[in-house]
């Protein structure tokens, strides 16, 4: 079976989408087997081996080639390698491919129609245009979690039967690995709380921010809260109340770190505090277990599915509940002890493994047996 992946994620971001494209592929690699991946990206990656990569590069110049490479070049390039199936892990796509090439597609979440109003116009606009049909179209919907696929059937109803969910895995690099000089290097000098992820409405910082200033007035040991993540959208107002907080000096923006700094971050921490007001999924919760951190986050949509009975939860958007957790942590250091000795076992239960096999699995379903593709060819 040749598989081909649209890689972009991998080119041209940093956040979770990124990472979930690294992972997938680097575990195909390893249990491909027979099969070939070929993967459809902007650069090319010369430590990258067992792929055929195919670049197609990207520029908003001329205007228009953007949409030309999306819907022109690169179903050319699919029909011209004779693939089997196309994969977008991304959900925008793939597009104007003949039916003897199976499509695929992963939705992480559908928070552009559940949540417009935290997401840029285009954004929103390309969702409605667009998914609808993409969702129609292809063969196989992955989701991240119970709670993704449950929103597909809900909004989606003709996705019932065609809906395979498979939970993400644990990156191995993520193990307890505290390390005084990372936190020496990054000014970090005193206990802390951390959050890791884009800074954008969804997430819900100015609930953190009240806890926080709630926690430091009426604790004796005061804790820092360190902000890890890179600049998203419509963020203006939470940068303005970071400034402005009456603790801002206990406050710190490191923007994105190396893995190695946010490992260690993760491991020296107090707690990951985690206010999103939905997630498909919630990898930083992953990894903050897997280095043995205790986790603080809102009782939402996916997370309890990540969290377990290991996670302390919240009421969404309630920054007094917050803040008796965060009291609540501290207050019981014994049982605090204890989650943080369970992490890494419950993060073993998420294995990247499992779901590279899962995926393949599901792509033979779906394109079936040799047989049968020859005939649809």
């Amino acid at each position: 079976m040749r598989i081909a992946i649209i890689a972009d994620p991998l080119d041209n971001q940093q956040a979770g989408v990124h990472t979930y494209t690294r992972q997938l592929v680097d575990a195909l690699l390893r249990e491909k087997g027979q099969h070939e991946i070929l993967l459809i990206r902007e650069k090319r990656d010369t430590d990258l081996t067992g792929a055929e990569q195919i670049v197609i590069p990207n520029t908003r110049l001329p205007i228009g080639f953007a949409s030309f490479r999306l819907f022109v070049l690169i179903p050319l390039v699919l029909l011209f390698k004779k693939v089997d199936v196309v994969f977008e892990p991304a959900h925008f796509g793939p597009f104007n491919l003949p039916r003897s090439i199976k499509r695929a597609t992963m939705i992480h979440d559908l928070t552009p129609l559940l949540y417009p109003q935290y997401h840029r116009w285009h954004s929103q606009l390309l969702q409605r245009i667009f998914l609808k049909g993409i969702l129609r179209r292809t063969d196989l919907i992955f989701s991240n979690s119970e709670n993704t696929s449950r929103d597909l059937h809900r909004i989606f109803p003709f996705t019932e039967g065609k809906v395979q969910t498979i939970l993400l895995g644990r990156d191995p690099f993520f193990k307890p690995a505290d390390s005084e000089e990372t936190r020496d290097q990054l000014g970090i000098q005193k206990p802390y709380f951390l959050f890791v992820g884009t800074f954008e409405p969804r997430k819900q910082l100015q609930v953190l921010l009240a806890a926080f200033a709630e926690f430091q007035s009426g604790q004796r040991d005061k804790q820092g809260l360190v902000l890890v993540g890179g600049k998203g959208w419509k963020t203006s107002d939470i940068y303005d109340k970071i400034k402005a907080h009456p603790c801002a000096d206990d406050i710190m923006l490191t923007g994105y770190v190396s893995k190695e700094q946010l490992r260690a971050l993760y491991s020296g921490s107090t707690a990951l505090i985690y206010p999103s007001e939905y997630e498909g999924f919630g990898l930083p919760i992953l990894e903050a277990m897997a280095c043995g951190t205790n986790v603080i986050c809102s009782d939402n949509s996916s997370l309890p599915e990540v969290g377990g009975e290991l996670a302390l939860y919240f009421k969404t958007g309630d920054a007094a509940d917050l803040y008796h957790q965060m009291q609540y942590l501290i207050a019981h250091s014994a049982e605090a002890k204890e989650k943080r000795k369970a992490g890494p076992e419950r993060a073993s239960l998420f294995s990247w493994t499992k779901h590279a096999q899962s995926f393949l699995r599901a792509l033979e379903e779906t394109v079936g047996k040799p047989s049968d593709r020859e005939k649809r060819i």
